[in-house]
C-alpha cells in the first residue's frame, strides 16, 4: 500500500479539498456510510468519456442519414447545472430562485433583448416536462448533440422534425441508452488508463472508515462485472497486500436502478460467483456478499441502522442525493469534481475580485448620492411638499449630478472587462458551477436543499478523519451587519 497520505489527516487541506458543511453533521453519530460508484469513488476523465459517448450518439444519427457528419465534441460547451428548454431549443443557466442569468439557442449565446423576451414571465420550474436539468456529468454529450442540432433544425437541414422538443425526443430514442453505455463500458474496460483518472487516496480514506467501526455499502447503478473491473484497477493497488476492494464493504450492491432503489420494493439477487451468476435473496441481505438490485429497505434491515444514522455519498443531485434524504431521511454527502477547478480559478482572480469590490462599493456610493440629489432637484422643480420650494439654484445642483454621471460612466467603464471575467471564471461560457452572476445558481440551490455536505472527491475524508464533528456556518442573512448597506 502507498504511503503518500499516512499525514493527510495532519495537514490543513487546501481550499479545493475542503469538505463544506450546509448541515451540521457528527460523523462520530454516523453508523454506515454508504457510496456510489461512478464519479464518486471512481472518476473519468470526463472529456474523453463524453467525447466517445458523442462519436456513438454520432453513428446512430448517421445511421439514420442525418447530416451530422461534421459535427465535432465540443468540451467546454456544456457544463453540468445548466438545463435543456425542450420547448425553445435553449439551454440556460437559472439562478436560485428560477430566474434565467444566462442562455444559449442552440451553440449560439442569447443577446440580453432575446433572453428578456424569451424568459421575462417565465421561472425555471424542474417540474415542468419542458425543463431537462443536467445534473451529472453523464449528460454533456447528449446536451451538446442537442444544441448543435439545433442549429441544423434552425437551417431546415432535418427534414421530418416538428420541433425542438420533438428533436430531443428523437436523439433520446436514438441513443439506445442501455446499448450505448454498453459499448462504452467495454471501451473503458479494455483501456482505463485512456479514460479512468484513479485517486490513490480513497482507499484510504475507506480504509480509515472500515477501520473507525463504520459499515461501507456500495450502492451503484453499474453492473457487477463493469463495478468489479472499475475498482479493481483503481483500488487494489492502494490497497495492503493481500486485500481486495470488496473487503472494504459490508455489502456490495450493483445494477441498483437508482433511484427507484430507494423508493421500491425491488427484489434482490446474490452473485454466486465471478462469471455473475445470480440466485434470489429469499433471505434478505447478508453481510460481505454481493448483490445485484434489491431496495434501501434491505440495506437498513441487514445494517440494523436507518435514517440520520445513516450518511449515502454520491454525485447525482437527484438519484442520489435528493431522494434518499427526502424519503429515508439519510444523511447526505453530494460529490462536485467541478469544485477544485472553480475554486483555484477563484483563487486565481482573487487580486481582480478586490478591485471589482473597490469599484462597485465606489459606484454604490456614487449612485447614492447620485439619487439623493435627483430627489432634491425634483423636490424643487414640483413643489409638491406644501413648502416654501423654489426652482433658484438649480443650476449648481444639475451641474453636479452630470458629474456624477460622468463619474459613473467613468466607473462603468472600469467596472465592465473585470465583472465579465468573473462570469467566465472556470468555464467561457456559463462561468462557476454554484454561482449565476452575483447569485447561486439552480445547481447551488438543489445542494443546499438536499446535501448535507459537498466535497470534490471522497479523498477528502482524509482531512477530517472519521471523527470529526462538521459544523455549518450561520447564515447570512441581507439585514446582517456585515451585509452592505
Amino acid at each position: 500500500m502507498t504511503g503518500r497520505s499516512s499525514k493527510t489527516a495532519t495537514k490543513t487541506p487546501p481550499p479545493e479539498r475542503g469538505i463544506f458543511c450546509n448541515r451540521t453533521l457528527n460523523l462520530r453519530a454516523i453508523g454506515a456510510i454508504g457510496y456510489d460508484m461512478d464519479y464518486t469513488l471512481v472518476h473519468y476523465r470526463v472529456h474523453r468519456w463524453e467525447g466517445k459517448a458523442y462519436d456513438y450518439i454520432k453513428e446512430k444519427l448517421q445511421e439514420e442519414n442525418w447530416p451530422v457528419e461534421p459535427l465535432r465534441y465540443q468540451p467546454d460547451l456544456m457544463v453540468r447545472g445548466l438545463i435543456i428548454d425542450r420547448e425553445l431549443g435553449n439551454i440556460v443557466k437559472a439562478d436560485r430562485f428560477g430566474y434565467v442569468k444566462y442562455a444559449f439557442h442552440g451553440t449560439k449565446p442569447m443577446g440580453f433583448a432575446q433572453q428578456r423576451s424569451s424568459y421575462a414571465r417565465i421561472l425555471i420550474d424542474l417540474n415542468e416536462p419542458r425543463f431537462k436539468f443536467l445534473n451529472t456529468l453523464f449528460s454533456m454529450s447528449e446536451a451538446c448533440i442537442f444544441a448543435q442540432l439545433v442549429d441544423l433544425l434552425d437551417k431546415k437541414d432535418l427534414p421530418g422534425v416538428l420541433g425542438y422538443s420533438d428533436l430531443y425526443s428523437i436523439i433520446r430514442n436514438a441513443l439506445d441508452e442501455a446499448h450505448l453505455e454498453g459499448q462504452l463500458k467495454r471501451d473503458i474496460i479494455g483501456d482505463p488508463d485512456n479514460f479512468v483518472e484513479p485517486d490513490p487516496d480513497t482507499p484510504l480514506a475507506l480504509l480509515d472508515q472500515k477501520m473507525a467501526g463504520k459499515k461501507l455499502v456500495l450502492i451503484t447503478n453499474s453492473e457487477w462485472p463493469f463495478t468489479n473491473s472499475m475498482l479493481s484497477y483503481c483500488f487494489e493497488p492502494h490497497l495492503p497486500d493481500g486485500m481486495r476492494w470488496r473487503d472494504l464493504f459490508d455489502i456490495v450492491i450493483a445494477s441498483a436502478r437508482k433511484p427507484s432503489f430507494f423508493s421500491a420494493d425491488n427484489p434482490a439477487f446474490e452473485v454466486v460467483n465471478d462469471d455473475g451468476l445470480l440466485k434470489p435473496a429469499t433471505m434478505g441481505l447478508r453481510a460481505n456478499r454481493i448483490y445485484v438490485g434489491g431496495n434501501a429497505g434491505l440495506v437498513e434491515e441487514q445494517l440494523k441502522l436507518s435514517g440520520d444514522q445513516i450518511l449515502y455519498v454520491g454525485d447525482h443531485i437527484w438519484a442520489d442525493v435528493k431522494i434518499s434524504k427526502a424519503l429515508l431521511r439519510w444523511r447526505t454527502a453530494a460529490v462536485l469534481r467541478e469544485l477544485e477547478a472553480d475554486i483555484a480559478a477563484t483563487e486565481e482572480f482573487k487580486h481582480d475580485q478586490i478591485e471589482l469590490d473597490r469599484l462597485m462599493n465606489q459606484k454604490e456610493r456614487l449612485e447614492r448620492k447620485q439619487s439623493q440629489l435627483r430627489l432634491k432637484i425634483q423636490r424643487r422643480r414640483k413643489n409638491y411638499l406644501g413648502q416654501k420650494q423654489t426652482t433658484t439654484g438649480l443650476k449648481p445642483l444639475d451641474k453636479e449630478l452630470n458629474e456624477i454621471r460622468m463619474q459613473l460612466e467613468k466607473l462603468d467603464s472600469q467596472i465592465a472587462p473585470i465583472a465579465t471575467r468573473a462570469g467566465r471564471l472556470s468555464n467561457p461560457h456559463w462561468g462557476l458551477l454554484m454561482r449565476a452572476g452575483n447569485d447561486k445558481s439552480h445547481m447551488a440551490r438543489q445542494v443546499e436543499q438536499s446535501a448535507d455536505i459537498y466535497l470534490s472527491r471522497v479523498s477528502n475524508f482524509l482531512y477530517i478523519t472519521p471523527y470529526a464533528y462538521l459544523r455549518s456556518r450561520a447564515g447570512s442573512l441581507p439585514h446582517d451587519r456585515s451585509s452592505k448597506v
